[in-house]
């Protein structure tokens, strides 16, 4: 496993992050696995070199962050891991349980510690762009949370370029925490982030930490052309249906096939070995639900692709529109 800094901070993660989604106790999704089922694949993860690894408190209301606070804490000493979560998304039924405003800012943070049971975390992200609170009162608020030692550094996660400069021009601005990552929507079927958002975190000196680099399992071949759901998650998960459903995505699709045969491994190996090659990439966010998939996210960290292959695997994109910021 390499490990790199996150941006232009001094924080060192491995270049696969473990993606804790998939896990947590008694979630109604279907293919959310409990923690036991859970632990020899978070456990593969840190004996193949894995130190980084994101949840948020929204995942199967908080279910997430408790299996990551109990599974972390069995291989890790604090200091030795990097432990990242979000904030944003409906906790509650109150007006006030949502969004980045302050007091949810403040009350989510320490809900999180408390799920985590964690002192601190690494780094606290914003999950969306939030249009109904001021981006100063949000940054003022993280930056408030990062001053009393309940977070390290601040990430946002999918939004508009020019929506992520506007908070940081407001971070330098008021003095405030800037961020330091972006979690964004990037894979080979989905390549729109390099229009704007990628050469911008490039130039800043923003760490890029893409979400869904295997497009919710449709290049490790999850689901086919014609429709078929050939696993328990692609045949529940109606968000993966809004993202991955255009023809031209499965000619995308069909092109990693043909490259991971020639190579002799599954497309999954070829599709993140891709994403480790882009500009600006520092981890991607791999889930898991089996040991194969964890191997798979292992084995493509190692695997090396030529100019040409990058080239052929690139060639059959088509533009899309944006998709994944809300």
């Amino acid at each position: 496993m390499k490990y790199v800094n996150l941006g232009s901070t001094g924080l060192r993660v491995s270049r696969v992050c473990l993606g804790m989604m998939s896990f947590g106790n008694n979630s109604d999704r279907p293919w959310v696995i409990d923690e036991d089922a859970a632990e020899p694949i978070v456990k593969a993860a840190v004996d193949g070199g894995v130190t980084f690894f994101d949840t948020a408190d929204v995942y199967s209301r908080g279910a997430s962050e408790e299996a990551t606070g109990k599974l972390l804490d069995k291989f890790f000493r604090r200091e030795d891991v990097v432990v990242a979560t979000k904030v944003f998304s409906p906790m509650g039924e109150g007006q006030n349980d949502r969004g980045l405003g302050r007091k949810h800012i403040m009350a989510g943070i320490d809900a999180s510690l408390r799920r985590l049971q964690m002192d601190y975390v690494d780094l606290y992200q914003i999950h969306r762009w939030d249009r109904h609170t001021p981006i100063e009162e949000t940054m003022q608020a993280l930056h408030d949370v990062v001053r009393a030692g309940k977070a390290r550094y601040i990430g946002a996660s999918s939004m508009y370029a020019w929506q992520f400069a506007k908070a940081q021009h407001a971070a330098d601005l008021h003095g405030l925490t800037r961020f330091v990552s972006m979690q964004n929507h990037y894979n080979l079927v989905y390549r729109e982030e390099e229009r704007e958002m990628i050469p911008q975190c490039i130039d800043q000196g923003v760490g890029v930490i893409p979400w869904s680099p295997l497009a919710r399992g449709v290049l490790a071949g999850n689901r086919s052309r014609e429709g078929e759901r050939r696993t328990v998650r692609a045949g529940s998960d109606p968000f993966g249906d809004s993202l991955y459903a255009a023809p031209e995505d499965f000619d995308v699709v069909d092109r990693a096939v043909q490259v991971a045969e020639a190579r002799g491994v599954p497309s999954a190996q070829v599709a993140l070995a891709w994403l480790l090659h882009r500009p600006g990439v520092t981890a991607p966010i791999v889930g898991a639900t089996r040991l194969g998939h964890l191997e798979d996210a292992l084995a493509g960290e190692q695997l090396s692709l030529t100019s040409e292959e990058m080239a052929s695997l690139e060639e059959p994109y088509q533009p899309h529109p944006v998709l994944g910021h809300v």
